[in-house]
């Protein structure tokens, strides 16, 4: 996209086409206008199409630009804390909601790609969180009871049964999750793009929302239209940019980067995550590390791949997977990319009504595909009036920006440059 192959890289390559759409012209208007065509806002206009509601989505470049094109394709269930820590923060009506909500968020994501036929190499085997030290085992042990406690098909994997699901015996423990699995991030984009589309929804790329203001409901300026409605959705997290900038100064920013093989042999191939799950580590600078239908080994990590970083981060890449999985042999990549991760201050997703009639969920902390699957067919049933405010999963609250934001995202950037200088040498 943009003529950027590091960008959406592999993704990008490998995934069907987008639905054919344009740049809105003149002037419309609709029930409610949805900003940001990624997963929550593709699953918004989705829902809300299907129960009658008129829907604009305006993308400013293209379907799966910001996040959903980029990340590493691993659907996963719940969040980066742990049930109880979760429970403790949010209490437990909106604790246990939350949590039953997105322990269910990849059965919908597997749902969705069935009932609307979406080629986006759904495969859910489940992932793999894996132990990288004795902490990183402490932490698995635990997640794993709390888990197992939920009544959710977990388990944890030591020793020999570990390296024979991973293929490798470099991690002591990893810990299944049956629940999840992995897909093509994009494809999966493109392909809710389309079913909304088929569903009603008029969807217009290459029209970034330059204005805002009260006019009729709300009226929104793009170069070259408008559009009217009295409900806006942002849909937009990480990637928002000069219109509600509250939603993006709440979060930290961490730049993640994916580096993908030529296609393995089938030999060798057969021998690395047997089992086709999508794999990360407990390390604080994660490794993840994934196959795609193709049997191109996917690895990524913290970091952007830009300035000394692209450099330095790729004989990161070939060293760790040499040392992770030395049966594959020299290792060539084709294709490589980076995007944007936004972090909240308690790693927890945020519900806000930022104006009256405008909503947003945003603040997935690296899990965007279930909750943003699942958090758009909430914000849509909500609009429709088939849930009141107190029925959602999260407490309505207000942005609250970090101060420090800026500061520790190029800590951040350049913290996980200087980590990967030294990792993994042989």
């Amino acid at each position: 996209m943009l003529n950027n192959p590091r960008t959406h890289g592999l993704w990008e390559k490998s995934a069907p086409a987008a639905p054919v759409t344009e740049a809105l012209t003149g002037d419309v208007s609709a029930d409610v206008l949805v900003i940001g065509g990624g997963y929550t806002g593709l699953s918004t206009a989705l829902h809300l199409a299907q129960g009658g509601a008129d829907v604009v989505l305006l993308e400013a470049v293209e379907i799966g630009f910001g996040g959903a094109g980029r990340n590493v394709g691993l659907v996963n269930a719940g969040m980066w804390v742990m049930p109880e820590h979760l429970l403790q923060t949010l209490g437990p009506e909106y604790g246990n909601r939350l949590l039953d909500l997105l322990g269910n968020g990849p059965a919908e994501v597997w749902s969705l790609i069935a009932r609307h036929g979406i080629e986006c190499q759904p495969n859910p085997v489940g992932t793999l969180h894996v132990a990288a030290d004795r902490a990183g085992f402490a932490e698995l042990t635990e997640r794993t009871r709390q888990w197992q406690a939920r009544g959710a098909p977990v388990a944890l994997l030591e020793g020999g049964e570990a390296a024979g699901t991973l293929g490798t015996d470099y991690y002591r423990a990893a810990l299944l999750d049956r629940r999840a699995g992995t897909i093509q991030p994009l494809a999966y984009a493109r392909g809710l793009a389309r079913a909304a589309i088929d569903a009603g929804v008029r969807v217009y790329t290459g029209s970034p929302v330059t204005g805002m203001r009260r006019e009729n409901g709300w009226y929104l300026q793009t170069p070259k239209g408008s559009a009217t409605a009295p409900r806006v959705v942002f849909a937009t997290d990480a990637y928002t940019r000069h219109l509600m900038q509250a939603i993006s100064g709440q979060q930290v920013f961490l730049p993640y980067f994916n580096f993908a093989t030529t296609p393995l042999p089938d030999d060798v191939a057969c021998t690395v995550l047997p089992g086709r799950q999508g794999a990360w580590d407990t390390r604080e600078v994660l490794t993840s590390f994934r196959l795609d239908a193709a049997n191109r080994l996917v690895v990524g990590s913290v970091g952007a791949l830009r300035n000394t970083g692209t450099a330095v981060h790729r004989a990161w890449a070939r060293r760790s997977l040499r040392r992770i999985f030395p049966q594959i042999g020299p290792v060539a990549f084709e294709a490589e990319w980076f995007g944007t991760i936004g972090m909240t201050d308690n790693h927890l997703p945020r519900f806000h009504r930022l104006d009256e009639g405008v909503f947003a969920f945003c603040g997935y902390n690296g899990r965007g595909i279930a909750p943003g699957t699942v958090f758009g067919r909430i914000m849509a049933e909500y609009l429709l009036g088939q849930l009141t405010e107190a029925d959602l999963p999260l407490p309505v609250s207000p942005p609250s920006p970090i101060r420090t934001a800026a500061l520790r995202s190029a800590f951040y950037e350049a913290g996980a440059q200087l980590f990967h200088l030294v990792d993994a040498r042989l």
